[in-house]
Order: C-alpha cells, then structure tokens, then sequence
C-alpha cells in the first residue's frame, strides 16, 4: 500500500473505504483523508497526536492490523525527511522514502528511492544533493521573481 502520510487510525479501515473518499477538494483537518495525508508512524503501539499538529502517529500495532485487515504485506510512505532517505520501521512493514535530499536547502538528509522487482522485495537507491545554481534557498517558491531578487 502506498500513500502520502499514513494509515487510518480508526479501527476497521479498508481498501474500499479508502476508495470511497471524496477527491478534488481542500483535505479537512481529521478523518481518513488526513490521516493518508499526514499521520506519521511512531515506534511504539496505539495513536497518539501528531507532532504536526494535524493526523497522528500510529504504532506498529496499527499498520499490522490494517495490513492484514486488507491482505496487504507493506505500507510505503513519503511525507517525512529522513537522514538516510529512507527508513524501514514497524518490524519491516512500514518504509518511509524521501526523495529530496538536503531538503529546503538546509536538512543535510540523503535523497532516496525505491524499486520492486519481480519478488517484490524492495531494493533502496540512496544519493545525495549536488551543487545547485546561486540562487538563495527557496527562491524558487516565489515563482519566477523570487529568483531575481
């Protein structure tokens, strides 16, 4: 299973549910949708508030129930900077890849991705940042006049 954030934390969740959800619209701040867009896993069992301020994280105890609720064998995930680029937690089913590395300019993280092939075990490609033009940090995010400023 691949997402954006996480998993629900709601017990019961299944792949229909998920498909059922509304798109094409501002996320709301709770429920399913948020949850598949910001919770975050945590190491130990049970949700607890998200450090973002918005979803939660959940325990491994939450990804193998959802797993095994929809006959699934791994959650894949992105919306975390990682040092490495990637990080394998919840007993190697749940993997986190950020493929930004030296995120925002500043985060000194490596960049990584991941390819499956015909087993389905994942294989990790990490690399690092390279030298970008002068332009300052976030520039970019302005639109085309942050740049010449």
């Amino acid at each position: 299973f691949v997402t954006h954030g996480g998993l629900p934390t709601e017990p019961g969740v299944t792949l229909q549910d998920i498909r059922k959800i509304t798109r094409g619209c501002e996320p709301p701040n709770q429920g399913l949708m948020s949850d598949l867009l910001w919770a975050d896993p945590q190491p130990f069992p049970g949700k607890s508030p998200s450090k973002r301020g918005v979803g939660y994280s959940f325990g491994p105890d939450i990804t193998e129930s959802f797993l095994k609720r929809n006959d699934l064998q791994l959650l894949v995930r992105s919306h975390e900077v990682k040092d490495e680029g990637y990080l394998v937690e919840h007993g190697g089913k749940t993997i986190t890849v950020f493929s930004a590395p030296n995120y925002c300019d500043s985060m000194g993280n490596k960049g990584a991705f991941i390819h499956f092939d015909e087993t389905c075990e994942p294989k990790f490609t990490q690399y690092e940042a390279v030298p970008h033009p002068n332009i300052r940090p976030m520039a970019y995010a302005a639109g085309m006049g942050g740049l010449f400023m």
